[in-house]
């Protein structure tokens, strides 16, 4: 059984069908590409598999069990982690928080040791800071813990975003354009950075990428989206000597 599997995914925004009829099957460890324009539906596609938005039609589960029409923190807790287009990072935190307080939800010592600051909250505090602290040391932030993360570089903030999505313990990852705005020098640290979280963690990752250069070395499928649906699905050989992929999106982007 994959490990997520999305059958038959359509959805439509007031009358107009942004997705149409959407697989996607996705094993354990595995990592999965998805590519196309701008207003294609790529992020909305995210959005319908993590819970911000409820398909139309269609199903998707993961590990065999529905995510139609649960809440993101039900899905989230269930095991799907994700960064955003647009990065959600809390103001007035600092980076070590942040990642903290992605973490909460594992913790088990209840509104008790909250209260009375038992030893089991004691341990689990520290336990939390301390795997808090490696996360970021595994993203090549942690020079950056005691920083309010809204002070810190633009390549830095993507780093905390994807050590907070870490922190959730998710047995997939979704990056939705992880590296935009990234210098080159940045863009090939933070291929570096995704080869160990995939080493060190075994989790699957799908991602959403503008930078060919990281699909089509890191992408073991890749899937190309047009207009809401796939145009073509395959490695990354098959899609970059695709003609209709070539037409449709290659042909006005860089693949080196």
């Amino acid at each position: 059984m994959p490990l997520l599997q999305v059958k038959k995914m359509t959805h439509f925004f007031s009358g107009l069908r942004a997705v149409h009829n959407y697989d996607l099957s996705i094993d354990p460890g595995e990592v999965r590409g998805l590519i196309g324009p701008n207003g294609a539906g790529k992020t909305t596609i995210f959005n319908l598999i993590t819970g911000v938005l409820t398909p139309t039609e269609g199903e998707i589960t993961l590990d065999g069990v529905s995510l139609v029409g649960l809440k993101p923190h039900q899905i989230a807790s269930m095991g799907i982690g994700r960064t955003f287009q647009n990065m959600k990072l809390w103001r007035h935190m600092t980076v070590l928080e942040h990642v903290k307080m992605a973490r909460y939800s594992k913790l088990s010592y209840g509104l008790t040791g909250a209260f009375f600051g038992t030893m089991k909250r004691i341990r689990e505090e520290k336990e939390n800071e301390e795997h808090a602290y490696h996360l970021l040391e595994l993203m090549e932030a942690a020079q950056f813990a005691d920083q309010n993360v809204l002070n810190l570089p633009y390549g830095a903030q993507r780093r905390v975003e994807m050590a907070r999505a870490l922190a959730t313990d998710p047995k997939i990852l979704f990056l939705d354009e992880p590296t935009v705005g990234m210098t080159p020098e940045e863009l090939v640290d933070m291929m570096n950075v995704f080869r160990k979280i995939r080493e060190e963690f075994g989790l699957a990752i799908f991602l959403i990428e503008h930078r060919m250069k990281v699909v089509m070395e890191l992408c073991e499928r890749i899937q190309t989206l047009v207009f809401g649906e796939v145009i073509a699905e395959g490695t990354p050989d098959e899609i970059q000597n695709n003609p209709q992929v070539i037409e449709a999106y290659l042909g006005k982007e860089e693949v080196a």
